[in-house]
Formats: C-alpha cells, sequence, structure tokens
C-alpha cells in the first residue's frame, strides 16, 4: 500500500481485533466505511491502548483529530467518540486532509453531534494532486464542503518544507492561498499545518490577509511565534507534543502565549501525550494534555479547561 503524507495508506479488509470499549451506538453512514486510511506499523511501537484518564471538572473538546485513520486494534469512530464521552471530552474537529477525508469527515460531523469537521487539502498532498492537474478540481470539492453547516473550518492546511522539496512548494503555496480564500469567503476558521515553514507562513497570512479565525494546529513554534501570533490574534492549539520534555520551544511558547487564544488537540491517532508517547492517540487522551498544560502555567487545571472550552467555541461554534 503506499504511504501518504501523514505515514498512512489506505485502509484494508475489515477490523478484527475487538476494541476496549464496547456496545458503538448508530454508526453513521460514511464513505469508505468505518476508515479509509491505516497508519503504518514497523513492528516497535507499543500498541496498547493507554487506559480513559478521569475527566477533567467541565467538559472539554479535542480541536483536531484523524478519526478516519486506523491505528493498530479496532478502535472505530465510534468507538473512539464513546471513549472520549467516558474521559468528559465532550465533541471534536474530525479533519480531513485530501478529497476522500474530507468528504468522509463532512459526511461523519453531518450525522453526528459530537463532531464538527474541517476540510481541505493537506500541503503536502498538493503537489501530487497539481501534478495530475486535478488541484483546480480538488479546492473546488473543499469549496462546495466548506458551505455545509457543521463543517467550521478550512484545514488542514498551510505549509510543509519537511516532507515536501522545493519542487512542490509552487503548489503548497497556490493550494494555501486558496485555502484562505475559501475559509474568509465561507466566514469559518483556517487550520494550519505549518511544519519548518513558520516565516513563509506568516507571510503569506499577513499578504493575502488571514481570515478572522486563524488556528496553528500542532502549534510546533517558538516563543517568537507565539508573540506574532498574540499581536495578530491567533490561535494556538497545543498536541500531546507540548508535554514531551525535550518541547522546550512549546513550553516557552506556551508560557506567553495568550491564554484567550489556547486551544487543545489530540491530532490522533498521531503524537500521543506523555507518559504513552508512542501509542495509539485517541480523543479519550485530551485531558493529558490539559492538566500537563495547567501544570507548566501554575494554574488550576479545570480553570484552564474552562478557557480552553470556551476559545474552543468562539474558534467553531456550538456542537449543539
Amino acid at each position: 500500500m503506499p504511504a501518504r503524507h501523514d505515514g498512512t495508506a489506505p485502509a484494508q479488509g475489515p477490523a478484527t481485533a475487538s476494541a476496549p470499549v464496547p456496545e458503538s451506538p448508530s454508526e453513521a453512514v460514511l464513505p469508505g466505511g468505518e476508515y479509509i486510511r491505516e497508519r503504518h506499523d514497523d513492528g516497535r511501537r507499543d500498541m496498547t491502548r493507554p487506559p480513559i484518564p478521569e475527566p477533567l471538572g467541565v467538559p472539554i473538546y479535542d480541536n483536531h483529530t484523524h478519526l478516519e485513520i486506523k491505528d493498530g486494534e479496532a478502535f472505530t469512530y465510534a468507538d473512539a467518540l464513546r471513549a472520549a464521552e467516558q474521559a468528559g471530552v465532550a465533541g471534536v474537529v474530525q479533519v480531513g486532509g485530501d478529497v476522500e477525508s474530507s468528504q468522509w469527515s463532512a459526511a461523519l460531523a453531518a450525522q453526528d453531534p459530537r463532531v464538527l469537521a474541517a476540510v481541505a487539502i493537506h500541503p503536502n498532498e498538493a503537489p501530487g494532486y497539481a501534478s495530475a492537474d486535478t488541484l483546480f478540481d480538488a479546492l473546488a470539492t473543499i469549496d462546495e464542503l466548506a458551505g455545509q453547516p457543521r463543517v467550521r473550518a478550512v484545514g488542514e492546511t498551510g505549509l510543509d518544507f519537511f516532507r515536501t522539496g522545493d519542487d512542490g512548494r509552487r503548489a503548497q503555496f497556490e493550494s494555501f492561498e486558496a485555502h484562505i480564500d475559501i475559509a474568509k469567503r465561507h466566514g469559518i476558521a483556517l487550520q494550519i499545518h505549518d511544519r519548518d515553514a513558520h516565516d513563509d507562513v506568516v507571510e503569506t497570512l499577513l499578504r493575502v490577509g488571514a481570515p478572522a479565525t486563524t488556528v496553528f494546529h500542532c502549534f510546533s513554534g517558538d516563543e517568537h511565534l507565539a508573540r506574532i501570533a498574540a499581536e495578530h490574534g491567533w490561535y494556538l492549539s497545543f498536541a500531546g507534543t507540548v508535554t514531551f520534555s525535550n518541547a522546550k520551544n512549546l513550553h516557552a511558547a506556551l508560557a506567553v502565549a495568550d491564554r484567550s487564544r489556547i486551544l487543545v488537540e489530540t491530532d490522533a491517532p498521531f503524537l500521543t501525550p506523555a507518559p504513552f508517547r508512542g501509542r495509539p492517540n485517541s480523543p479519550y487522551l485530551t485531558p493529558l494534555t490539559v492538566r500537563f498544560m495547567a501544570a507548566q502555567l501554575g494554574v488550576d487545571a479545570d480553570e484552564l479547561a474552562s478557557e480552553t472550552v470556551e476559545n474552543t467555541l468562539r474558534a467553531y461554534g456550538s456542537w449543539g
């Protein structure tokens, strides 16, 4: 199976392993079925699912997840959402990265009240669409999906100079600017993927004009970028990476971030927070990241949780 930008491949065959959380609710009818991707397993990871943590005192939200990706044992979106409820995670933003996963995300959001959707062509996918002369058509599909009432963000889009070389950058910029326009025309949030491209992302946002709600998904910058974001009212969404002991740049960024613009996410099934780094991730682990961030800031975990909820609802609107 060919690998994708995120190390996943198209899912093949039915899931057979038993999920740790039984009794799925009525399942949505989704294009492609329960999974449309499968994360590559090199045989060296611990594939045991972490336990469900104790809920925080207030229900919280996972601002960015990929429930369409299978990672190890069977754990469908229905299982993931039920486990999230047990951990006090009231809702998620399910995120697309190509036409197929964006259609899947929009379909799930339309049928499940716990889910809102984001739709986009990931920057590492844009060069492939451009080479096939289908980027314009793909962007037209994203534009159409962005008009659905439970699609509340355009993302993840942006720039990635880590996985895509110089030959793919023109397509990335073209795609990024088109997504910015889509978000502004539909009046919804923009979720940015920014890897090794901080200066160019900021330059693009300032040159073409950032949407009113702009979110740096899985924030990977430092104190300097956090201050720029605060100056412009951009949101920083922290993933499990902020819990890693070597993430000094993220710890410094969190310390100076505008608290009214802090969000929390999992980016599941990737970036599992400590102490379970490397194991399969899921929205139910969001409380671990909130508790770590609160400890770093020296504030009560429920206080920070309440702030992230207020910020989340301001960014994406109500799940109700």
